[in-house]
């Protein structure tokens, strides 16, 4: 049945001309829930070729740990480009997090024109999540086992607390936080803090 889905939302991405190519730009627009769901479709698919390739691997233990690592044998969750498994594994997490928070801001904010997402490190625009209504939303967003690894959490409100945005939040995935809530008792400076999950 998931294979069917998956093979659906596929076709609804390529109808809404939603191809791999739109996806090499430095950030992605949203400009809806739907929007959301198609790239967390593609996500759901980039996963379902590497689960595909470790079930049809059969060499030895450190081969098979040694091409998760250093060859491009997975996929990038929204591109479909080759990667590396364990970048795979990085990138998924933190496009995740960016869709589902951008799900929560269609929600609280439906007048923002749509979200543009530019998750991790070297993003091309000063937030993770910026409303296409400029200076209206804004956030940072991360997948980490705990939020205080490497006093991630705390760098964002950091960050976030000196940006002119009307509405300010951090979005975090976690499994010591599971589910979508808002956590106030992480909150300083007028930043909401959330938790997201599937």
């Amino acid at each position: 049945m998931k294979a069917v889905i998956v093979h659906w939302l596929h076709h609804q991405c390529l109808a809404h001309k939603m191809d791999n190519s739109a996806y090499l730009e430095s950030s992605i627009k949203v400009q809806s829930v739907e929007d959301v769901d198609l790239l967390l479709a593609r996500m759901v698919a980039s996963a379902t070729q590497v689960r595909q390739w470790i079930t049809a691997f059969d060499g030895e233990p450190l081969d098979f740990l040694r091409r998760l690592k250093f060859e491009a044998v997975g996929y990038h969750p929204i591109a479909h480009h080759a990667l590396n498994v364990i970048e795979q594994v990085n990138q998924t997490w933190t496009y995740a997090v960016a869709l589902l928070a951008a799900r929560r801001l269609f929600q609280l904010h439906p007048d923002a024109g749509g979200y543009h997402l530019a998750p991790g490190a070297h993003a091309s625009q000063p937030l993770d999540v910026m409303s296409e209504v400029e200076g209206l939303v804004g956030a940072e967003t991360f997948a980490a086992v705990t939020p205080r690894n490497n006093n991630k959490l705390s760098k964002d409100l950091s960050k976030l607390a000196s940006r002119p945005e009307t509405n300010r939040y951090v979005f975090f995935m976690s499994p010591r936080f599971p589910g979508n809530m808002r956590l106030p008792q992480f909150e300083r400076n007028g930043v909401q803090v959330w938790s997201v999950d599937f």
